[in-house]
């Protein structure tokens, strides 16, 4: 018989709770506790992200716990980006050339809810909600709790502790702060912030935009996004500098700076959202950074997964795909080793993860802060549409042959974000030198075009792998 552990898992997000549901459906004894209220009995606060891009390796994930096709219905096929000028004109660049992938807007709640009923169903499970962590005993996988509710404090404990409590880790602090621990930490945070408005359904419940796209209206140093709910709404985000700038969030202090921003930016887009003003005031200014650190487990007894290892901003739409995958090679892991007879050998475990993990998550924070540039700096300019257009090309007619980097990303879950990274950025450079250079003239098929980006982009990668080692 197999030798189970009680696992406490701190923090019931979406990555908490679907680790809690796979470790139940394990066999382990799983007590699952959050900070905030039980959301299937409260809302939200307004402000905070409320839908999000459900791609390959999220899905993965779900389809892991069973839950795949449950999630499918709370999802908006999203085929592009629509891309959105200053005059109001708009053009669908979609995100491959193959008809079978695209990304999906999931409501971060709707999903939340899901995978909390499907724990809360399996009877190895207990969920305490309104339980706030302030101190973890890393040596003997026990942590304190203020109860919300009554204001009193209790401790918890389990074999094990697995830290799944977000970018403000309460877990990722006492591992910090451990005074007999060596732990690296960083936090790098953008110049700029985010605010979330929204554009809601039409008279007749409709939407008043196209569904099936994530809408871009990229203008530079700014940067407005739309993303599609099921009740016919668009929750819309805006990124903005925090300061030096004409228009930040530090001089957009009146309804009329408000109004004349949005108006010369984002005309179309004023259209569509008629409690702009009061919205942008109600809703709180978010800040978008990225957090690395490590070692993400001591003693063998605490291990951090998701944001709470290795949060990330959210221009890739990796942030719940990456933690889901966290998810994956985790329990592959501990199914390896529970083939050997190891499956309590949690120390182990928790070094097996890291070395495989780790460079992966770093390199989908990189790609991250890269697309955070390229969607508000890139996406309009001729430049990178011939790219655009030529990789879809490569996709819909050699669908074997060619993947861009986003596709490598994005709908490719057997391959590695630190793979998908080298080869994505070789492809992009080889691609924009040829183009730039006219090296790609139309006289060429699309084969030979082909053939001359994949001999450009190994001989850029054989440079790289140089470089690499010599360092």
């Amino acid at each position: 018989m197999k030798e189970k552990s009680n696992i406490l898992i701190i923090g019931a997000g979406l990555c908490g709770s679907l680790l809690a549901l796979r470790m139940a459906q394990r066999g382990h004894e799983v007590t699952l506790v959050e900070k905030r209220p039980d959301l299937r009995k409260e809302t939200q606060d307004a402000g905070r992200s409320i839908n999000l891009a459900l791609s390959d390796r999220g899905l993965k994930g779900l389809r892991l716990a069973g839950v795949e096709e449950a999630a499918k219905k709370l999802c908006i096929p999203m085929h592009g980006r629509m891309i959105h000028d200053r005059k109001g004109a708009t053009f669908l660049s979609k995100y491959s050339g193959r008809t079978n992938e695209y990304i999906n807007s999931i409501s971060r709640p709707g999903l939340n809810m899901l995978l909390l009923d499907k724990a809360e169903k399996m009877p190895n499970v207990t969920l305490k909600f309104n339980h706030g962590c302030k101190t973890v005993d890393l040596e003997n996988a026990s942590a304190t709790f203020k109860k919300y509710d009554t204001n009193e404090e209790v401790t918890l404990a389990g074999d094990i502790i697995l830290g799944t409590d977000g970018a403000g880790s309460s877990v990722r602090k006492s591992m910090f702060n451990h005074k007999k621990f060596l732990f690296s930490f960083s936090q790098e945070w953008l110049t700029h912030g985010y605010k979330e408005i929204s554009i809601p359904p039409a008279e007749d419940g409709g939407y008043r935009t196209y569904i099936n796209a994530l809408h871009i209206w990229p203008r530079g140093e700014d940067m407005l996004i739309a993303l599609p709910n099921l009740d016919g709404s668009f929750t819309v985000t805006l990124f903005l500098p925090y300061s030096n700038s004409d228009y930040c969030f530090d001089t957009l202090t009146t309804r009329e700076m408000v109004h004349e921003y949005f108006n010369k930016e984002f005309p179309d887009a004023v259209e569509l959202m008629p409690h702009l003003a009061e919205e942008f005031f109600s809703n709180p200014t978010g800040p978008l950074g990225t957090i690395k650190c490590s070692p993400w487990s001591s003693y063998g007894k605490t291990l951090l997964l998701g944001d709470a290892a290795h949060a990330i901003v959210p221009f890739y739409g990796q942030g719940m795909n990456a933690s889901f995958e966290d998810v994956v090679v985790f329990d592959e892991i501990l199914e390896k080793f529970s083939s050997e007879g190891k499956e309590s050998h949690w120390a182990e475990i928790f070094q097996t993860y890291e070395a495989a993990r780790k460079k992966d998550t770093d390199a989908i924070a990189d790609l991250a802060v890269d697309n955070f540039h390229e969607m508000k700096e890139h996406t309009a300019s001729p430049l990178f549409q011939k790219k655009r257009k030529l990789e879809t090309a490569f996709e819909a007619e050699f669908p074997e042959k060619y993947y861009s980097k986003y596709s490598l990303v994005t709908f490719n879950e057997n391959i590695t974000y630190s793979d998908a990274l080298h080869r994505g950025r070789a492809q992009d450079k080889a691609i924009l030198n040829l183009i730039d250079d006219g090296k790609l003239p139309d006289s060429f098929s699309l084969e030979e075009k082909l053939e001359k980006v994949k001999k450009e982009t190994e001989e850029i990668l054989h440079d790289d792998a140089v470089v690499r080692n010599l360092k």
